[in-house]
């Protein structure tokens, strides 16, 4: 699976299952720590916990397996590693006090629009 595959892959799934805001990010050039940062939330805790379960599911289906899987103790912002794609799934207080966005504002913003689902 090519790494744009993976992304769409990531994306789809995301948004099938009613994630809010979804942002993909390119921080190829601005750090090691990955290629893309994928930004989603949740509309609770328990939301935030289903988005990353079903991500991790659908690309273990694929035979890909994260490096790693982090969360705060209430699930309020969860890290799914896959090493060149970074997703951080959060709640939505979570994610308006962390700014991530604002933090990578220099990074190149990618174009998933085709990738949704129009309502």
């Amino acid at each position: 699976m090519t790494q744009q595959e993976k992304l769409e892959l990531i994306i789809k799934t995301l948004d099938i299952k009613k994630g809010e805001d979804i942002q993909a990010l390119k921080v190829t050039d601005l750090t090691i720590l990955a290629d893309y940062f994928v930004i989603v939330n949740g509309t609770s805790n328990t939301h935030a916990r289903t988005l990353a379960d079903e991500v991790e599911f659908q690309l273990s289906q694929k035979g890909i397996e994260p490096l790693r899987r982090e969360s705060d103790t209430g699930n309020t912002w969860i890290i799914l590693d896959y090493a060149d794609i970074i997703i951080h799934v959060f709640d939505r207080t979570q994610r308006q006090f962390y700014n991530l966005e604002g933090l990578w504002a220099d990074a190149e913003p990618v174009e998933i629009e085709n990738l949704l689902i129009k309502e």
